[in-house]
């Protein structure tokens, strides 16, 4: 079995390199992985301007690993295109520090590398723990474990791509595994100006997007309900963003701009 590994945390992140304790005794792991943290940037590719890649000595002695200056979609699609000759088989992006639960994913660097991934047809797992302190990552590392193994032995669909998300806790303390929906979750976030001349460089006023505390509704069955009992969230995701409950409900909407736009020709 191949598997590749990266992560939005960067290179030099335990979390990944935990990863890469773990799996390496069940598969022949290569690594490709930003050159800094990239949290936030989500599917985000670099278009306008070249992308460097180097071989990095790894942290864990035998492993092939890369870096790249660039984002963790970007480590991906330089990881399947260009580096590797053999087709992966599995495609794992973490160990995060810090949950991605409910909309999240949608600016989640570790999710939008997984995304990548299942972009090009390859079975994915984002996976994440619950904190930025004192980190467990035994726990993650042995769950991606058990799912690269069932999914060389067929238990698994050949693509798919699964968020996972722990509590920063010891096997003991954690209360269970539940297969979940993504929740709501919500930040207040705050614009600050910023810097020694209160925001302005000498040009031009300059800003920081800072995210608050999230709110978040702990409806059960959904990923953040999960965490908050002390469980592992579990939550398949696609790429299928359509709101099909509404389809049928803009059915009359598009007959009326239909209408309005030949009239306008007329005129």
């Amino acid at each position: 079995m191949k598997i590749l590994i990266t992560n939005d945390d960067g290179i030099a992140a335990p979390g990944l390199w935990a990863l890469v304790e773990e799996l390496r005794s069940i598969a022949e792991v290569v690594v490709v992985a930003p050159d800094r943290e990239q949290s936030g940037v989500g599917t985000s590719v670099t278009l306008h301007q070249p992308l460097r890649v180097r071989p990095v000595k790894p942290i864990v002695a035998g492993i092939e690993a890369y870096v790249v200056e660039g984002t963790p979609a970007d480590s991906i699609i330089i990881a399947l295109k260009m580096l590797l000759k053999d087709k992966m088989d599995l495609v794992v992006c973490g160990i995060n520090e810090g949950s991605n639960l409910g909309t999240d994913v949608l600016i989640s660097g570790t999710v939008g590398a997984a995304f990548q991934a299942y972009f090009y047809g390859l079975p994915a797992i984002a996976i994440s723990v619950a904190s930025f302190d004192n980190l467990h990552f035994e726990v993650a590392s042995r769950i991606c474990g058990l799912l690269a193994q069932q999914l060389a032995a067929g238990k698994l669909p050949p693509r798919l791509l699964l968020n996972i998300n722990l509590p920063n806790l010891p096997l003991d303390q954690i209360a269970g595994i539940e297969i979940t929906e993504l929740g709501e979750r919500s930040y207040t976030d705050a614009v600050k100006r910023g810097g020694v001349k209160a925001g302005h460089d000498g040009k031009r006023d300059y800003y920081w997007i800072v995210h608050g505390e999230p709110q978040s509704k702990e409806d059960k069955g959904t990923d953040v309900w999960a965490l908050r009992h002390k469980r592992i969230s579990i939550t398949p995701i696609h790429h299928d963003l359509t709101s099909h409950e509404q389809l049928a409900s803009l059915e009359g909407v598009c007959s009326s701009l239909s209408q309005e736009l030949s009239s306008s020709r007329l005129g």
